[in-house]
């Protein structure tokens, strides 16, 4: 698995839920998001105002996406000076509910929805990520964020057999295609810092790609340096300026992170994730997780997961 689709799959929690509202002039409703969780709209029909938790009004239209990846609550309008009325996106819970108003005057369709975020999994890359992402439909040149937009569109408007495989594998690549999206939308690589850095720096990349294919491997500051062609000491200082860590402190909390998945999602024994995670012992595992999670692994097992 690449870096990215690594990164999505470990912080997620349960499965994406979506609404479409079908809303008629005039109209406006602000949305609080639940804590721990990723919002997402797309524009299907019309036109609208997104109104940012901080900030002016942005105009979208049919295409467009915009994802917030950090629990930040938005509004969305057909009139940016309109008194917005509350909504709770906690509400709609399911695969792909629908609500809206009936009014007089033109009609907007909009998918929105999230993503749950497990808290004991949140990667740095989603830091670094700004409040808003906004993907114009206009830019054209995602021609995989556009065929997804398209055909999560076609599902939501008339289901069929086997819809909600269908919408929720769709809706999970919408977050991979948007992300996709907006780190290559970003500026040259000599501009870039951070997260986008990193991915977009050959190098750095390739000894991220190492890690997280074979985390339990004993990697060594020489080896990782090797894989991105570069010398020890120029790779050890690039890779801590760009994703904030050393080489070897990611490692271990890679694998500690990696482990916690295991031991929620799977009925592996904590040696056998420790054997896995590339650990001597599952002593070792143990007091290295206690210090990452603060509770040892079989308790950490037992507490409640994200729904």
């Amino acid at each position: 698995m690449d870096v990215l689709s690594d990164v999505v799959a470990f912080m997620r929690g349960g499965r994406p839920t979506s609404t479409r509202f079908s809303w008629r002039a005039p109209w406006g409703t602000w949305f609080r998001t639940a804590d721990g969780s990723a919002s997402f709209m797309l524009v299907l029909r019309g036109s609208c105002w997104f109104v940012p938790p901080d900030g002016e009004p942005v105009p979208l239209s049919v295409g467009d996406v915009v994802f917030l990846p950090h629990s930040d609550s938005f509004g969305l309008t057909d009139d940016p000076a309109r008194t917005l009325a509350e909504a709770d996106c906690g509400a709609h819970h399911e695969l792909y509910g629908s609500a809206g108003t009936d009014g007089a005057g033109p009609e907007t369709v909009v998918l929105a929805g999230g993503y749950r975020l497990d808290p004991d999994r949140t990667h740095p890359i989603l830091s670094s990520l700004p409040g808003v992402i906004h993907l114009p439909a206009t830019l054209g040149s995602h021609s995989g964020l556009r065929a997804a937009v398209e055909l999560l569109a076609a599902e939501i408007d008339n289901p069929r057999s086997g819809a909600d495989v269908v919408v929720s594998s769709l809706l999970e690549m919408l977050q991979l295609y948007v992300l996709r999206a907006y780190f290559e939308t970003q500026d040259e690589p000599c501009t870039l810092s951070g997260w986008a850095a990193a991915l977009a720096d050959p190098g750095i990349g390739r000894a991220l790609d190492a890690v997280h294919r074979d985390p339990a491997r004993h990697w060594t500051v020489e080896e990782l340096g090797v894989r991105a062609g570069m010398s020890r000491a120029g790779f050890a200082r690039r890779f801590a300026a760009l994703v904030g860590q050393p080489p070897l402190t990611y490692l271990t909390w890679w694998r500690l992170m990696n482990g916690a998945r295991l031991l929620r999602d799977s009925d592996a024994s904590v040696a056998e994730v420790a054997e896995r995670m590339g650990y001597a012992s599952e002593f070792a595992f143990g007091n290295a997780f206690k210090r990452q999670f603060g509770v040892p692994p079989g308790r950490y097992r037992r507490r409640p997961a994200v729904a």
